[in-house]
């Protein structure tokens, strides 16, 4: 199993135990709001959402969303990692917290260390992120750290135009 460490935060990868965390984060107004209704209403579907996201991206891809938590220890605080989406040529970072534990920097922390990972642990040249165009929130954070606004997509199960941002790996900036 693998994990990654900041300064305050440990991401590691979800394992089925993870399921009441998965069911509260996803039924947030936000989430809904921003990310869309899921269909998990139960822990037994925030375990069948674990096996065929998290767990599944893992097995397929060596690398997907982690659950973040303090370097301590303690309650789960969101998730933050990096997914592979038919949709989109690139690999995309992808984060949510919970509303309780938002404000604090934790998704700007783990998600610069993800992309971080993402570029010298995965040997990735180029990362992207979507959002939606009324997340200030999460505009903000992409365009923090470093993430340059590239235009829109669409993704197949979503009826609304996405925000697209992208980075390049240090080494990929320097070859243009």
């Amino acid at each position: 199993m693998s994990s990654l460490e900041t300064p305050r935060l440990r991401l590691r990868e979800f394992c089925l135990g993870d399921a009441p965390f998965i069911l509260e984060l996803v039924n947030e107004p936000a989430w809904l709001r921003f990310i869309g209704e899921r269909g998990v209403r139960s822990l037994a579907d925030a375990r069948e959402y674990l096996r065929a996201g998290p767990l599944a991206s893992y097995a397929r891809n060596g690398f997907g969303l982690w659950l973040v938590e303090p370097a301590g220890g303690g309650e789960p605080l969101g998730m933050c990692g990096l997914i592979r989406r038919d949709e989109l040529l690139d690999v995309d970072l992808g984060f949510a917290f919970l509303e309780r534990h938002r404000g604090r920097g934790y998704a700007l922390e783990a998600a610069r260390a993800c992309l971080s990972h993402g570029f010298r642990g995965f040997g990735l040249r180029r990362i992207v992120a979507i959002t939606d165009p009324e997340n200030a929130p999460s505009i903000a954070l992409l365009e923090k750290i470093g993430m340059q606004r590239e235009g829109s997509v669409r993704l197949r199960h979503d009826d609304k135009e996405l925000l697209l941002f992208s980075s390049v790996s240090v080494a990929e900036a320097q070859e243009d």
